[in-house]
């Protein structure tokens, strides 16, 4: 049976909204120096000198993360300005799509930005380019997006929510696991999540890659799971599933149903996102929600899935869509079809930062997502770390820019060059 949600969201998406998606994109977007002036009670003229001088890399020794487990290079992109303002995000490679690699950024952003201002930065940032558009979105943008928004946030004093237009001051999270290898760890870790004040828990059922790439899993041994875990949390506990991608259609109808039974209150990329069709079946075979978008490359790409009915919930990665910039478009584009907006929050602590502005600025979110365990998302380089409160909420930085400071002394020691 449909249920009310598809159809409320479904009958929705007629000329009217797509008239409204014309005006989507607010102010603070089109003129993002305009707004964090605003919000700081000055005019655009009173800002700093916000001239690029500078482009860098900071190569950080990344054996020596010590929770984070890696090895090799971890990658610090660092643009900065005349007055000395620097903003800074994470560049790492984004699965499996060489869009979503930001190998060979330095080269892209030396050129493009030295000697512009901050000022531009839908210019400097925007894909809205035929060949873009149809390739994907150039994580390069991306980078250069947050790391731009990181400086009007240090510009005007102000963490960049606020600059955005905070809506909330915290957001409440879920735990986020890791693909465990049997039930029991699923079940131990919920209670411990629970134990810790989390509200709601997400799974990341197992999964093994074999040798020609490919991925093996067990739906069935997903459902004993999800069954699982709902008997240790009760019923008041909010549970989601995320098996990236991975089920047949068959097997996502079986473990949809099985999730409508228990309550779920998301399903998460339980087919491949190129299989609209198979999408839009299951949208309208389950009641739970289906969460989509962390596997699509450009926000110009989730126009058909929402005409379709192909997602319930919209989903997004920064690096993948343009940035902060390119995350609240999509969010407010989701807003406007009556959706529920719930962004990817995996990764370090600046991963963690930039979706986390963007929740804390729109109405249509309910959740933080937290890599599990707590820490994992830890740098030895960064001064502040993202953690639960005891009522389950991740509170907002108060920091400006991103919020999340770099601890100098501790980068310099863990920099092994600086590329320039």
């Amino acid at each position: 049976m449909l249920n009310r949600h598809h159809i409320s969201r479904r009958d929705f998406v007629g000329a009217s909204a797509l008239n409204m998606m014309a005006g989507v994109v607010a102010s603070t977007l089109a003129d993002p120096a305009r707004a964090a002036a605003q919000s700081a009670g000055i005019k655009k003229g009173d800002l700093p000198d916000l001239t690029i001088k500078e482009v860098k890399v900071y190569a950080v020794d990344a054996e020596k993360m010590g929770g984070a487990k890696e090895s090799g290079v971890e990658h610090i992109a660092a643009i900065v300005t005349s007055g000395g303002i620097e903003g800074n995000y994470t560049l790492a490679s984004r699965y499996w799509h060489p869009n979503w690699s930001n190998l060979g950024w330095l080269d892209y952003a030396k050129p493009l930005l030295t000697g512009k201002s901050v000022l531009d930065l839908p210019a400097l940032t925007s894909q809205w380019a035929p060949i873009k558009r149809r390739l994907g979105q150039l994580s390069y943008a991306s980078a250069i997006d947050n790391c731009l928004w990181d400086i009007l946030g240090k510009a005007v004093g102000l963490p960049i929510y606020q600059i955005l237009g905070a809506y909330r001051n915290r957001v409440l999270a879920y735990g986020s696991t890791q693909h465990h290898d049997k039930l029991e760890e699923f079940v131990t870790e919920a209670q411990q999540c629970k134990a810790q004040g989390f509200k709601a828990y997400k799974i990341h059922p197992p999964w093994e890659q074999l040798s020609n790439g490919a991925y093996k899993h067990d739906h069935h041994l997903d459902i004993e799971i999800a069954r699982a875990v709902r008997k240790t949390v009760g019923d008041d506990f909010s549970l989601l599933m995320d098996p990236v991608g991975i089920y047949s259609r068959l097997e996502a109808m079986e473990v949809g149903r099985v999730l409508d039974e228990l309550g779920y209150v998301s399903f998460e990329d339980p087919l491949p996102t190129k299989d609209i069709d198979g999408l839009v079946e299951l949208c309208n075979a389950v009641d739970v929600p289906v969460t989509i978008g962390e596997f699509l490359d450009s926000p110009y790409h989730y126009g058909e899935y929402i005409r379709r009915g192909a997602m319930d919930e919209v989903r997004f990665v920064v690096d993948n869509v343009g940035g902060i910039t390119g995350g609240m478009k999509l969010a407010q584009m989701a807003e406007t079809f009556d959706m529920q907006c719930q962004p990817h929050n995996w990764g370090n602590a600046f991963d963690h930062a930039v979706h986390f502005h963007c929740e804390l600025a729109m109405p249509n979110n309910t959740w933080f997502e937290m890599t599990l365990p707590q820490g994992f998302s830890d740098r030895p380089y960064v001064k502040d770390h993202i953690r639960i409160a005891p009522d389950g909420y991740v509170y907002a930085p108060t920091k400006p820019g991103l919020g999340y400071e770099l601890d100098r002394d501790v980068l310099d020691k863990m920099t092994v060059r600086v590329d320039s």
